[in-house]
């Protein structure tokens, strides 16, 4: 409070000294100075008057403020439409900054001054053919976003040439500007569908949540588009970024509910200890039908999302786990979502809808979380009845006893609202559970004498729906209701006490009683009472015509001329049972009023479960404008042969630009998908601006690289398919059993390298005469590696570039081919600060080891370093310096960052060669800052590839690596970390295949050696024996201690 007072006077006084000054004639230039960006967005800063007359200057300093303030006024909602024509003249600067500038406010202001933005339309269209990309994306952001039907078509030109554009960013922008166009003119969809087609067909992942999304608003009924692409979608979801995701998952979520059968329709409800039973797995599981090999190729693609940061990315893979995902499987969704109710207050709320609806089919996979549902004393009011709904709805005979000690104490809580429904949760337990219906009824009771009227009031409510499923007598609680009557003003738990005494008014001789008194305060009762009121005179009079006719004359009279209609039809109504005896309804009153009542439904609040989770239509519990419910699962599933796609050399065509001998870059497109999953809010703007400029300076350099990557682009393409499933391995034995069905579909598509002279030829079995046969210039192009060499095995993560080779196929299976190396079962998301910005002069580092073999050697660790420059000002020539490695290492450099703009982050990717050795690697940071040392650490579990063999191999050369190669200890049995994940997760090993499922055997090799690690974890009672047994002694010593660090 203070602080804004004193800032708002040094404004005030500001602006008087500034006045001063500009009455004194001080300079233009003088009067607005550079560098007080933060200030722009505070309370009167400055008059903006003078906003014109800046941006008419021939100076780009004060244009560049003038811009900035007018940002400003638009972020705090101010209108600054006004300056429209003089800020569309600067759209024709020079400076990339201002014009990015400009930019950003014509995307705000060109639909409402469509006549003005018409006259620049010439402007945007040669900003299209700018050679900086941020420039031609932010023109077709312009030139779609001026709402004219008439320069449709323009647009549609300019979308058609920057989905063929070599840079990824304008490619996105292209995909953002197709439903603004549709929206526009409906009737160029198809033309749009064919760009659309052409942008799913991307080979990077920063164009394919953009493609996904125009999919979405233009054509969502064109399924076999979704054909094409679907186990590359699947095989990118990690990569692309998080908004992306969302998309695809939603898009992929309706796309199996009409391409799959339900796997639900064979599960048993009753079999719940499933969910959190790992033992029950391997019983459970073989009767259980086989998923389709895509179905589970989706499900395992999306499950390492449930670890994801963002809470949409989260929810969106809970609710395809929901809908589509077998019930036995739902348990990593089910620990995501109650992973997300330490968030804000808005997501819980949403997590919290979702988690209700999912406790109707699923009760027993909350069953072992239910203390997260606990209210706390900080919650508010709506989450914590949401909170009290899902306690309701997962309680069982063995947790209600715990849930009601909980519900006991929520009681005396200060809210009177959440205190009436803590009770109305306790009448839903006993009417669910009939075990404890007494117990609970009884609880009740005794809160009739609570001083807390709201408590009672909501506690004879409750009492009313229990009594009536309760064949007992309940004369004792009604007299007891009945002498608290005088006492209660809650007109609905009034009007129940005097139900009750109708329904059993033979029983109960104060009943005439209550009517008299009911008679006194009948004209200040409202409307429900009055109307059990004249329910209790009906039911009397049937009983005993004597005693109660004259009372009831007299209530009728006063309710003849009551001010609401409803009364005076209620009462007309049962007038025709007291006054004519000859009426049948006379003869038939006792049967109408005294029958008895069934049971009342008690319905849930939330029922929510029409609708998909997640969706707006979910939250608000009725259907939203443009909801679409998701389809109905088929009887049948339609034929899988739709996804199998025939390999192609190029997916995008190039334009113009890349014909005249400017390559698409592949290092950028690698780096976009490799990268993405660490550095996913770090790409800005200014991060295209420098990868364009690369681009440019690495065209010459392409160039002569293109004839070699030609001939391989067509075998790369070709096992592109293959890569999308190779890289979802799971740890799961029926996930792995399934993926089988898959790969050797895939990979018999896969043919020999090709041998352009060969063509003709026979094949023949002898590889010398072969050999002999080929030409100098096919001995150089041939790229078998040699035996007793691994190749990397790269993964889909890098974009589709490099995919997935079989080591089935190298020449190094034929020497060993009881072991294959496999990409990562689990990738490490661990990120390390190695350099902070203090004793970086404002320069930071972080690097991750990303598991994927590295471009230059195999025997290298892939790093990823993330380069963070917190200053104001740019960082030029960010490299490796001097170099101190232990005898043996060796070392790739990244590639070197000529510019670094402030406040932004760039990745690079470094190699090292540890050596199988635990030793540092000290290196010097060279850059415009200055010098700065950093060490990185060899973790043990990084310096393995994962391999697998068959059991009996392992165990062959488990004997061989017994006494000091081998290391043993015991650590206590902890079912939730004790598993192939944890294993997989804590170092970079494959799961080897067991006959026994509580041994667990997994396998890698160190990358410089290729010296086996074979592990073994014999799970006991309450106890786990591992076994870790490696040649290098260190390694096994070292990975034994983080093991056991892990599982304890």
């Amino acid at each position: 409070m203070l602080h804004s007072i004193s800032g708002t006077m040094t404004h005030n006084s500001y602006n008087k000294n500034h006045d001063k000054e500009k009455g004194a004639g001080a300079p233009l230039d003088q009067e607005y100075p550079i560098g007080m960006d933060g200030v722009f967005f505070a309370a009167d800063f400055r008059r903006n008057e003078d906003l014109k007359e800046m941006l008419d200057s021939n100076k780009d300093n004060l244009k560049l403020e003038a811009m900035k303030r007018i940002i400003g006024m638009i972020a705090k909602g101010r209108d600054a439409s006004a300056l429209f024509p003089a800020v569309v003249k600067n759209v024709v600067s020079k400076n990339i900054e201002l014009k990015k500038l400009v930019y950003s406010y014509l995307e705000r202001y060109a639909e409402e001054k469509e006549d003005l933005a018409l006259l620049s339309i010439s402007t945007f269209q040669r900003a299209l053919k700018e050679p900086n990309q941020l420039i031609r994306a932010g023109s077709l952001r312009v030139l779609s976003g001026i709402r004219v039907p008439m320069i449709a078509p323009i647009v549609m030109i300019a979308i058609r040439d920057a989905s063929a554009d070599m840079s990824p960013y304008v490619r996105k922008t292209a995909a953002h500007a197709i439903p603004k166009l549709y929206s526009l003119d409906p009737e160029i969809k198809p033309e749009l569908v064919v760009i659309i087609e052409k942008l799913l067909a991307d080979r990077t992942v920063l164009v394919l949540g953009s493609a996904v999304m125009a999919f979405t608003k233009v054509c969502p009924e064109r399924v076999d588009l979704i054909h094409l692409v679907y186990r590359k979608l699947c095989a990118l979801l990690g990569d692309v970024d998080e908004w992306g995701q969302v998309i695809i998952v939603q898009v992929l979520t309706h796309y199996a509910r009409t391409q799959f059968t339900n796997p639900c329709l064979n599960d048993k409800d009753e079999e719940d200890k499933a969910f959190y039973d790992s033992s029950s797995d391997s019983e459970e599981k073989p009767p259980q039908p086989s998923l389709d090999p895509d179905h589970r190729l989706l499900l395992r693609s999306a499950r390492p999302l449930l670890q994801s940061r963002n809470a949409a990315v989260v929810m969106a893979v809970a609710q395809m786990y929901h809908h589509i995902g077998p019930k036995h499987e739902t348990m990593p969704a089910v620990k995501a979502l109650v992973r997300l109710l330490r968030s804000n207050t808005e997501v819980q709320e949403l997590v919290l809808k979702s988690i209700v609806t999912m406790t109707l089919s699923k009760k027993g996979a909350f069953d072992v979380y239910l203390k997260s549902f606990f209210i706390r004393t900080t919650d508010s009011t709506r989450i914590k009845l949401l909170k009290l709904t899902v306690l309701t709805n997962i309680a069982t005979e063995g947790n209600i006893s715990t849930i009601l000690r909980e519900l006991e104490t929520y009681i005396s809580n200060y809210d009177d609202n959440f205190v009436a429904a803590t009770i109305q949760a306790i009448g839903r337990c006993a009417c669910y559970i009939t075990a404890v219906t007494d117990t609970c009824l009884s609880g009740l009771v005794t809160l009739l004498s609570n001083k807390n009227e709201v408590v009672v009031a909501e506690s004879v409510v409750v009492i009313k729906r229990l009594l009536q499923t309760q064949a007992a007598n309940p004369t004792e609680i009604i007299k007891q209701m009945i002498r608290l009557l005088d006492n209660i003003e809650v007109p609905q738990a009034r009007a129940s006490i005097i139900w009750l005494l109708g329904e059993h008014c033979r029983d109960i001789p104060m009943a005439s009683n209550v009517l008299k008194k009911a008679t006194k305060t009948f004209a200040n009762e409202q409307d429900i009472v009055k109307l059990q009121v004249l329910n209790l005179a009906v039911k009397l009079h049937i009983h005993n015509k004597e005693q109660y006719a004259l009372i009831c004359q007299y209530i009728f009279n006063l309710a003849r001329y009551d001010q609401s209609y409803d009364i005076r039809d209620r009462t007309r109504l049962l007038r025709n049972f007291i006054d004519n005896p000859d009426n049948i309804l006379i003869a038939n009153a006792a049967r109408i009023f005294l029958a008895t009542k069934p049971a009342p439904t008690i319905r849930n609040t939330e029922d929510t479960e029409q609708y998909q989770l997640g969706s707006l239509s979910h939250s608000i519990n009725q259907k939203a404008a443009g909801y679409e419910p998701l389809p109905d699962w088929p009887e049948v599933a339609p034929p899988g042969d739709v996804r199998n796609v025939a390999p192609q050399v190029d997916e995008r065509p190039r334009n113009t630009r890349q014909d005249n001998g400017e390559q698409d870059n592949g290092n950028y497109d690698s780096w976009s998908s490799e990268e993405s999953s660490s550095t996913e809010g770090s790409y800005t703007e200014d991060d295209a601006v420098e990868n364009s400029n690369e681009e440019d300076e690495d065209n010459n350099e392409d160039e002569e690289e293109s004839t070699s990557e030609g001939s391989t682009s067509t075998s790369e393409s070709e096992s592109e398919e293959s890569s999308s499933v190779s890289e979802d391995e799971d740890d799961d034995d029926d996930d792995e059993s399934e993926l089988e069905t898959i790969v050797p579909k895939v990979t018999k598509k896969e043919p020999p390298p090709p041998k352009e002279k060969d063509k003709r030829k026979p094949p023949t079995n002898d590889k010398q005469q072969t050999n002999a046969s080929k030409s100098n210039l096919e001995l150089l192009l041939d790229l078998e590696p040699a035996e007793g060499t691994y190749a990397p095995v790269m993964t889909p993560s890098l974009g589709g570039f490099l995919t997935p080779m079989d080591n089935s196929t190298t020449s190094a299976s034929h020497s060993k081919p009881d072991i294959q190396v496999i990409p990562p079962v689990e990738y490490s998301h661990t990120s390390h600060e190695v350099l902070n910005k203090i004793n970086g002069k404002g320069l930071s580092i972080s690097y991750r080891f990303t598991r994927n073999p590295h471009l230059f050697s195999a025997s290298m660790v892939n790093i990823n370093l993330s380069f963070t420059n917190n200053t104001n000002e740019e960082v030029m020539d960010v490299r490796i310096g001097q170099k101190t490695l232990s005898p043996g290492m060796s070392i790739h450099e990244f590639a070197s960052i000529a510019t670094l703009p402030p406040k932004c982050t760039l990745p690079g990717t470094l190699g090292i060669d540890f050596n199988d050795s635990l030793h540092a690697a000290n290196l010097e940071i060279v850059s415009s800052l200055g010098t700065s040392a950093i060490c990185i650490k060899a973790d043990v579990g990084e310096l393995l590839r994962p391999v697998v063999m068959a059991e009996e191999v392992f165990l062959r050369h488990q004997a061989k690596l017994k006494g000091m190669n081998e290391h043993c200890d015991v650590v206590p049995h902890h079912s939730a970390k004790t598993n192939k994940q944890t294993v997989c997760q804590t170092a970079n090993l494959g799961v080897i295949e067991t006959a026994d499922a509580n041994i667990l055997r997994f396998a890698g090799q160190t990358l410089t050696s290729s010296s086996l690690v074979l592990i073994t974890a014999v799970i006991a009672d309450e106890k786990v024996a591992i076994t870790v047994n490696c040649e290098k002694m260190v390694i096994g010593s070292m990975l034994l201690n983080k093991l056991k660090q892990a599982l304890c």
